[in-house]
């Protein structure tokens, strides 16, 4: 009670009992202190509970002042069942001793557990050091801050533990150790008489400057007014986290009162500030006067134990009677204090809010903490993002946000391990000194890389290349060996795969992934007879010739009746017409298209068969010329089942997958540089070289690059992640070095190295292009055979409406059956159309009439058979190829002199030679009068 936090909370408790029943006057019950001094020493209040509670017998226990005062309290509470509700024990321990008679009338400390994390993830660190007291008070968070900041993927690579009676020099010499760490988040958990040396010391060596982070936990935020303004200088910049107290009018009311009265006792202590400390008091104080009011409190004292009569003090004091009914009453008391909602749950005050506070010469808020809401500028607010805080003054005076690490004071640059090995030097190339046995240069492609993603970094770090070789120059082990050295990274052609990932953290692939196979490949040189079929598939062979066909079908169909180079004997008219359809290949068809719909037909299929021949002309010239390069081998399962000889990279994970496939380990063959494997594959899997080799596709697109037309790749490609660059778990480098080679590899930038390593292997023709190409297919030609086919189909259409529609009468005359108008009909479709231009400058043919005559348009021609149907009635008369008439529609017993009318001509389908033989073998139609 000696302390000014004593004091405080000491006025802060009277004040709370004076305000309380002076609103409440009717209550029957009322609290009477009993106060105790413990000097802040444990056994101290150990001695003036037990003189309390056998003594004075008291019916609760307000108080002790720490977490260390606390434990043993509790249970002596628990033991004479006093219920013991303490406003400033907030060691997350004490719930362990799991006593339903302690009530913490103040926050766990775990539970600003929540606020620290979120507030390291917002800013993306990895790492944090927490830094903490050497007691109970320091230790009993620890386990649950870690958990939460594993949670979040951020290593704690250090524990900073400080004594409390710790020295100057001895904070100082801890405090070194941190700065030669690369670790610059520091998590401070401690009260301000410790918390205020760290932070003078930190100042003093360089901890407090930019880059570092800062954040200190409620022992020193909720007390920040109480330090002095050196302390205050010296923490410029530092975080800190809280509970959250409403401004209200009731707290600034009570606060003005509360200074009045302190400094009418304490007037030496002028400048004393009311704290959270004080405030939890005043709540703590209220909520027992509720709960013994609402006990109904009448009697008071202890059951006496039977113990002996040489009994100890810790043995000798009784139960309490009203012990019960009091813990009921606190645990369900409920109401509107100072700090805000006052409740219990389980014995433990709800939080509902922490602030975020930022020093810069005084403390100034920048954000909330809520379990729901996470961190938000206002409570109101939902993000949960650091852009919603308010800016932040970092250690330094910076504005700009902390990566959180930095290069070691100790190691002014980083070890980069550079694997040394023979072969493909255009990734790496490692160059070291006979005499001095010490690297002169390391260049290539991986290292070009490297370089250019460590200039993109927006901070300098300062590097120095480790090759990992033997004093000869050899390579020192495998690349598992490399990275398992203790380096700060491992730069090379490492790939990425799940073993290694184990023992250290991977960036962002820059290269390609994926293990292939290579094989050689072979001209196909052998010609065939029948070569000339391979541009087509057959499928396509197959449409092409019905779609001949049928294309000359629908010609003879529109041009028959009206074209004379389509007429003739029907061995002649199949001849010509399929003649007629064939000969579109070259376009030297000489029969002549009259009929407009025939024509549109020709049109869209010379464009079909141009676009054929053209394509088939290009695959066969292809076919014929250029080299075909095949694979000699394109599966797997036959190496294995031939048992020939396969490659693969010296020291290369691959060699794995290839057991895994099932390959005899003696048909595995080592190879260690591009010209060793093109000698293996020359003299073949029988001569003791190989038949295939398997390695990254990086290494596989060099080899190709370097031997033209003689490699490929084929199927199938082993999953991989690619290149990468290694570094130590957790390392804070990781991430933003994978968003620098983003950078790189999609800028420019990766260009220019890939050309300055690979590009004098660019002349060579990719090996992937240099694959026989496929027949041509169905599937690219559809489209045309498509038109064609409606182009035609809509012609016959159009046509056959035509022809029907104009014969009509024929089809329609219900006196004749229906065999003999559909033969009559045909007749007609197979006969000329005389009414066509194509006939009127022929001579020769009349028409003849009993009585009334018809003649055609132009008297040399006879009407066509449509004009004449016209006219015509039921019966028709038709002679035959001798001039004998003969009936063939109607009454077989024709009477020459009836009164009907004379059937129309149908002209027999006959050769016309010359307009003479025409008139002489025309049929004569009489019509007879009535």
């Amino acid at each position: 009670m000696n302390g000014e936090d004593g004091k405080t909370a000491l006025r802060c408790i009277n004040m709370s009992l004076s305000d309380f029943y002076n609103s409440n006057s009717h209550y029957k019950t009322r609290l009477l202190l009993n106060t105790r001094n413990s000097k802040g020493d444990v056994v101290a209040a150990a001695a003036a509970a037990l003189d309390l509670l056998n003594n004075v017998q008291v019916q609760a226990i307000l108080g002790p002042e720490n977490s260390m005062q606390t434990n043993f309290i509790i249970q002596l509470g628990n033991k004479s069942q006093v219920p013991i509700l303490s406003f400033s024990a907030t060691s997350p321990s004490l719930t362990s001793i799991r006593s339903p008679y302690f009530f913490r009338g103040s926050l766990n400390d775990s539970s600003q557990v929540g606020a620290i994390t979120a507030l390291i993830k917002a800013f993306g660190w990895r790492e944090a050091v927490p830094i903490y007291v050497d007691n109970q008070y320091g230790e009993a968070m620890i386990p649950s801050l870690t958990d939460a900041l594993q949670a979040i993927d951020t290593r704690v690579p250090y524990r900073s533990v400080i004594s409390p009676l710790a020295t100057d020099d001895q904070i100082k010499k801890e405090l070194y150790k941190l700065f030669t760490m690369q670790t610059r988040v520091f998590i401070l958990h401690m009260l301000p008489s410790l918390g205020s040396r760290i932070f003078e010391r930190a100042n003093e060596i360089g901890l407090m400057n930019k880059g570092c982070v800062w954040i200190m936990t409620d022992g020193m935020t909720n007390l920040l007014r109480t330090l002095e303004p050196s302390v205050i200088d010296s923490m410029q910049g530092v975080i800190g986290v809280g509970p959250y107290v409403p401004k209200t009018k009731a707290v600034e009311n009570f606060r003005v009162r509360w200074k009045r009265k302190f400094l009418q006792e304490n007037p030496s202590l002028v400048d004393v500030e009311l704290n959270i400390l004080g405030l939890l008091a005043y709540d703590a104080t209220r909520a027992l006067a509720v709960a013994v009011e609402k006990a109904g409190i009448t009697s008071f004292g202890f059951d006496k134990t039977n113990v002996s009569s040489n009994a100890t003090d810790l043995e000798a004091f009784g139960i309490s009677r009203n012990g019960p009914k009091l813990l009921q009453a606190l645990s369900s008391t409920r109401f509107k204090g100072l700090t805000g909602d006052y409740v219990f749950v389980d014995g433990q005050l709800q939080s509902s809010a922490f602030e975020i506070i930022n020093v810069n010469n005084g403390a100034r808020g920048v954000g909330f903490w809520t379990p729901e809401k996470g961190l938000t500028q206002k409570l109101s607010s939902n993000s949960t993002t650091k852009s919603k805080l308010k800016p932040i003054i970092w250690p330094g005076d910076s504005t700009s946000d902390p990566k959180g690490w930095e290069v070691p004071t100790n190691e002014k640059k980083l070890r980069i391990g550079v694997p040394v090995k023979k072969g493909f030097s255009d990734f790496v190339n490692v160059t070291i000194d006979p005499k001095t046995q010490e690297p002169t240069s390391v260049t290539g492609y991986c290292i070009d890389v490297f370089n250019a993603v460590i200039q993109e970094l927006p901070y300098a770090v300062p590097y120095d290349f480790v090759p990992y070789a033997q004093p000869d120059g050899t390579s020192s082990g495998s690349y598992n060996d490399l990275i398992y050295q203790e380096l700060d990274a491992v730069v090379g052609d490492i790939t990425i795969v799940f073993n290694r990932s184990n023992y250290v953290d991977f960036t962002l692939p820059y290269t390609e992934s994926g293990v292939s196979m290579i094989v050689p490949i072979k001209d196909n040189k052998k010609r065939n007879a029948w070569v000339f079929l391979q541009p087509l598939t057959w499928d396509l062979w197959v449409t092409s010739l019905c779609f001949f066909i049928f294309i000359g079908f629908v010609v003879w169909v529109l041009e028959h009746r009206v074209n004379e180079d389509f007429r003739g004997p029907a061995k002649h008219q199949v001849g010509t017409s399929f003649w007629f359809s064939f000969s579109t290949m070259a376009f030297s068809q000489r029969e002549r298209v009259i009929s407009n719909l025939a024509r549109f037909v020709v049109i869209v299929w010379c464009f079909v068969v141009l676009i054929l021949t053209q394509s088939y002309t290009a695959s066969l010239t292809s076919l014929l010329t250029v080299q075909q390069l095949q694979p000699t081998i394109t599966d797997v399962k036959m190496l294995i089942k031939r048992g020939d000889n396969v490659g693969y990279q010296k020291g290369s994970f691959v060699l794995g997958i290839l057991k895994q496939l099932g390959f005899d380990e003696k048909k595995l063959i080592v190879y260690n540089s591009p010209e060793e494997c093109d000698e293996l594959f020359q003299k073949g899997s029988a001569n003791g070289g190989i038949a295939a080799a398997f390695d990254e596709v990086p290494y596989m697109k060099l080899l190709i690059g370097q031997h033209c037309s003689k490699y490929t790749m084929v199927e199938p490609t082993f999953k991989t992640a690619g290149f990468g660059f290694a570094f130590p778990l957790h390392s804070p480098l990781v991430n933003d070095v994978s968003k620098a080679i983003l950078n790189v590899t999609e800028g420019d930038k990766m260009k220019e190295i890939e050309g300055a390593w690979f590009k004098k292997h660019s002349s060579c023709p990719d090996a992937s292009t240099a694959v026989s190409s496929l027949s041509l297919g169905l599937n690219s030609f559809w489209g045309l055979f498509l038109i064609a086919g409606i182009a035609a189909i809509l012609a016959l259409i159009i046509f056959l409406v035509v022809f029907v529609h104009q014969n009509r009468n024929v089809l329609k005359n219900s006196e004749s059956s229906l065999l003999s108008r559909i033969r009559i009909f045909l007749k007609i479709f197979v006969s000329r159309d005389l009414s066509a231009h194509t006939f009127k400058d022929k001579g020769g043919i009349q028409v003849h009439s009993m009585g009334a005559t018809e003649a055609s348009p132009d008297s040399r021609y006879p009407a066509s058979p449509s004009s004449y149907s016209q006219h015509a009635d039921s019966h028709f008369l038709f002679y035959g190829e001798q001039g004998t008439p003969r009936a063939e529609y109607g009454n077989s017993n024709h009477n020459p002199n009836s009164q009907a009318q004379a059937p129309p001509e149908i002209v027999s389908d006959v050769e016309l030679t010359s307009a003479g033989q025409e008139m002489a073998r025309s049929p004569h139609v009489v019509r007879e009068n009535k």
